[in-house]
């Protein structure tokens, strides 16, 4: 059965272009919430592949202590718009305790059905704990036979496991027009147990100056053109090796969908946006190693997700895209962000970003934490940005800042909960920033409650830097904010501190460039705030 569907905009616009939007929304929210049931046949074992059918790589994700993710995706072409089509293939995987696959520990047969874009996501169990595995996938038979690369991944330690330390880096925003992905074969070579990446993962739209690379095709609105663009930036040897080193923690923002979209709603109030969303949260899955119970159905995919590393370390990773209100305040016609000055929207306490739900399953997760960190990996800028230079104040209202009830109910449920150091991390803004996070930010004197470190871009461009230097001035609970570069930040959680690193690139459109370490900071163990290490 072949489930090929061409959903191309047209270039009519008004009343035809909705009547088309309204059936593609019917048509795509069915196709999405199919699913093949396991009992398909005709799988075949093996079959000539007209190149390598790894051209993707190998990647692994979501760990823990007994389990871990482990992922491909047949694709031949990472250029092209058909894929493999409706063929089946079977795959088989091995999970081994030694680079050499001398000591197979686990292995098995996956079918690679189309209608997930021919990618499989094995969820190894069984394992030990806090140790490196290794794996790899086959496919094929004979002469067409085909391995894909060995990827290495790490489950998590034991969860009485108190001591030790946890190496991980986090990163977002990796516009691959804008520059060449060095920080990955940079970070590579600090070889983290763990990449935490907060979104922005791939670029819908073609933007900014100086641009080292195309993506080759307009914006994408089907599944087929969101699965060619992930394969574009999967093609990226520096990014495939990373995934291939460690395993990630992964959530979205904006645009792997379309740029500030708030849960049903697209910026430009385009009509049959749900079947556009429901395409591209398809295609994350499709390239991500996540779960099956983060696979998306009837257009709706569970991400959220919690993850512990023993007894040092909790990761609440959060999705403040999918269930968040609309955007207050927007321009006349429009959806989307906006700076705003006078906006009592804004302030409605019954405005969410995570959604209640969201709300409660962390707050309920707060409560039963027991680790020394707990890291609340989230999009963007936690902490208050008054962008208003003297009397007056002006937010932003596509982050927290649009939703200052919703962050207070945040910070309430750390103190509360009485949350052990607390680190919250972001991305989104294209900037460094680090800040105190206050327990109210509009009493300025209020205690400390908790850490941010929000990270600059892979290679989107930030803001200039004059704009931050003055923000700087107007919100003194930030202790570190600077633009001009491009990179990750690299932490370090050991019982009794958090040494965050943050590594920029000296210039992410030289493909040979350099990295650099632009500051470091140490927060101490029961101590919340950073200081300069």
């Amino acid at each position: 059965m072949k489930l090929t569907v061409k959903l191309r905009t047209p270039a009519a616009s008004g009343s035809d272009r909705r009547q088309w939007l309204s059936r593609s929304a019917q048509l795509c929210a069915a196709l999405l919430a199919w699913h093949a049931p396991a009992s398909r046949s005709v799988v075949p074992a093996g079959g000539a592949f007209a190149a390598d059918p790894f051209a993707l790589g190998v990647a692994s994700g979501a760990p823990a202590e007994d389990s871990v993710v482990i992922w491909t995706r047949l694709c031949t072409d990472p250029l092209a718009l058909e894929g493999l089509g409706a063929q089946q293939w079977r795959v088989g995987w091995e999970c081994a305790a030694d680079e050499a696959f001398r000591r197979v520990v686990r292995r098995g047969q996956v079918v690679a059905h189309p209608d997930l874009g021919h990618s499989v996501h094995v969820e190894v169990d069984g394992l030990q704990p806090g140790r490196p595995y290794w794996y790899r996938f086959h496919v094929g038979s004979g002469a067409s036979a085909a391995t894909s690369p060995v990827g290495r991944t790490l489950t998590a330690p034991p969860r009485a496991a108190a001591g030790g330390a946890l190496r991980f880096a986090f990163a977002s925003c990796q516009q691959y027009e804008q520059g060449w992905y060095s920080a990955w074969r940079h970070l590579l070579d600090e070889s983290p147990d763990l990449v935490v990446f907060l979104g922005d993962y791939i670029y819908e739209s073609s933007w900014g100056r100086h641009k080292v690379r195309a993506h080759g095709r307009g914006e994408p609105f089907t599944l087929e053109e969101y699965r060619a663009r992930h394969a574009l930036y999967r093609s990226d040897a520096h990014l495939q090796r990373m995934h291939a080193a460690a395993p990630w923690l992964v959530t979205w923002d904006d645009h792997e969908v379309d740029n500030d979209y708030a849960r049903d709603r697209a910026e430009d109030l385009a009509e049959g946006f749900p079947a556009r969303r429901a395409a591209a949260y398809q295609a994350f899955f499709e390239h991500m190693p996540l779960r099956e119970l983060a696979r998306p159905r009837d257009g709706v995919m569970r991400l959220h997700s919690h993850h512990r590393f023993g007894a040092l370390a909790e990761f609440f990773v959060l999705d403040d895209r999918q269930y968040r209100d609309y955007q207050a305040c927007p321009r006349p016609g429009r959806g989307g962000s906006r700076r705003v000055t006078d906006c009592d929207e804004r302030l409605d306490p019954t405005r969410t970003l995570l959604g209640f739900e969201q709300e409660r399953w962390l707050g309920a997760g707060f409560a039963q934490s027991r680790a020394r960190w707990n890291v609340i990996a989230q999009q963007t800028l936690f902490s208050q940005l008054d962008s208003a230079p003297g009397p007056g104040q002006r937010f932003w209202t596509d982050g927290w800042d649009g939703y200052p009830a919703a962050r207070r109910r945040l910070t309430d449920a750390i103190s509360g909960s009485k949350l052990a150091n607390p680190l919250i991390i972001g991305g989104d803004v294209h900037a460094n920033w680090v800040c105190d996070v206050l327990e109210d930010f509009e009493r300025p004197r209020s205690r400390v409650i908790a850490t941010e470190f929000c990270g600059t871009s892979i290679t989107s461009q930030g803001r200039p830097q004059r704009q931050l230097d003055l923000e700087r001035v107007e919100n003194p609970h930030v202790r570190f904010a600077e633009s001009t570069h491009r990179g990750y930040v690299s932490m370090r959680l050991t019982p009794d501190r958090c040494e965050a690193t943050l590594r920029v690139l000296d210039d992410v459109t030289d493909p040979h460039t350099a990295i650099r370490t632009r500051a470091a900071f140490v927060v101490e163990s029961g101590h919340p705030g950073a200081h300069s290490a």
